[in-house]
């Protein structure tokens, strides 16, 4: 295992207790969530076998498998693995979700052509140490035709470049530009995190056999989650822009920016 996985690892058992409070699962957090969701049952039918990249505390697994989805729900941190089991079962859920301590790199435990959908909500895949190898995984696991459906930390924000620019602190205001993988600080510990253009995000799948099926901007004007201060202070005027991030952030070049962006992918074959 390498430094950078266990350096994430361990950050996200730190905040595993707390997650689906103002951390994790914010009134922003809930609104990339919801759209992220919504695009999971847009694209894949009741009944369906799911994979949860990086599952967190279980919210997305318990949401979908409360409405007949079957879901198998891995996330690399022991903690957040507990959780959701926990949640899992409080909720009765256990026929319809498997959970299960795996890494995006472990991915060759599972059963080749069994799923028929892959999702990924918040960012998790930005945590993915080798994307090109994760991609090849993911057709391998994926049925024909199956689909990926990933909320995906952008590198164009512009809220998050004002907010560092308007203070000077111009090395923050560009970390999105960097092209390696960045330390992001959590709870007093490390996330190692790379940043996607949704082009680059679709080209290293379209090497491994996938096309683009849809991609929408999340959080271009609504502020990112952790400016849920700024929200809490002016929900009249967030409520406003996310009307025009759901009827803008589809359009050509606006779909680049953003917070996130929401990307549909499907594999050919």
């Amino acid at each position: 295992m390498s430094e950078l996985l266990r350096d994430t690892q361990l950050a996200f058992d730190s905040v595993a207790a707390n997650y689906d409070g103002a951390l994790g699962n914010n009134a922003l957090v809930q609104r990339i969530r919801t759209r992220t969701m919504a695009a999971v049952r847009q694209n894949l039918s009741p009944g369906s076998r799911l994979l949860d990249l990086g599952c967190g505390t279980g919210l997305d697994a318990g949401y979908l498998a409360g409405n007949g989805y079957f879901v198998t729900a891995m996330d690399w941190s022991g903690e957040m693995v507990h959780r959701t089991k926990n949640r899992i079962v409080q909720s009765n859920l256990q026929a319809r979700v498997e959970v299960k301590q795996l890494g995006f790199h472990q991915l060759a435990e599972l059963q080749p052509d069994f799923f028929d959908g892959v999702y990924s909500d918040l960012g998790a895949l930005n945590c993915a140490e080798k994307m090109d190898e994760l991609a090849e995984s993911l057709a391998r696991i994926l049925k024909s035709q199956g689909k990926l459906i990933a909320s995906v930390i952008g590198r164009i924000c512009p809220w998050e470049w004002s907010l560092y620019a308007s203070k000077g602190q111009w090395q923050r205001a560009g970390l999105r530009s960097q092209r390696e993988m960045v330390p992001v600080p959590l709870n007093g510990r490390t996330v190692w995190t790379r940043y996607f253009s949704p082009r680059e995000f679709e080209l290293v799948f379209a090497r491994a056999g996938f096309e683009l099926v849809s991609l929408r901007a999340l959080s271009l004007f609504v502020p990112p989650p952790y400016m849920i201060g700024f929200a809490g202070r002016h929900p009249a005027v967030v409520d406003f822009l996310q009307s025009m991030d759901d009827s803008i952030g589809s359009w050509p070049l606006f779909r680049n920016w953003g917070d996130h962006f929401l990307i549909v992918l499907q594999k050919n074959g």
